[in-house]
């Protein structure tokens, strides 16, 4: 699993590449609770990830879990179909947003942040 951040002061977008596995968790969970602890808005591109257990599923509500009690907001930014799959299958979909293009994140946030 690659994991880029682009920060935009109190805001960031993480971008993922690769299978959200248990190795991949492992390798993006320090940097998402680091970020979910600093920043106000998180989006997370899931285009490029390619598959998504359990584990990866739980370090991305335990992201957005934190940034909700200090008054943020975590976003999914363009799932790929068989990860938006599982997403609607757990129900994460109704805990964690989906936006389907960068500005509908970014309209998720702002209005998260305004609030």
């Amino acid at each position: 699993m690659k994991i880029s951040v682009a920060d935009a002061g109190s805001t960031a977008t993480v971008v993922l590449d690769g299978r959200l596995d248990i190795a991949g968790a492992d390798a993006v969970a320090l940097p998402l609770a680091k970020l979910a602890d600093e920043k106000l808005g998180l989006i997370v591109d899931m285009s490029r990830v390619s598959f998504l257990a359990s584990v990866g599923i739980r370090h991305l509500m335990a992201a957005a879990k934190t940034l909700t009690r200090r008054g943020g907001r975590l976003v999914l930014l363009k799932p790929t179909a068989l990860v938006e799959d599982m997403l609607i299958t757990t129900g994460m979909n109704s805990l964690i947003p989906i936006a389907r293009s960068e500005r509908e994140a970014q309209a998720v946030l702002t209005a998260a942040l305004q609030e």
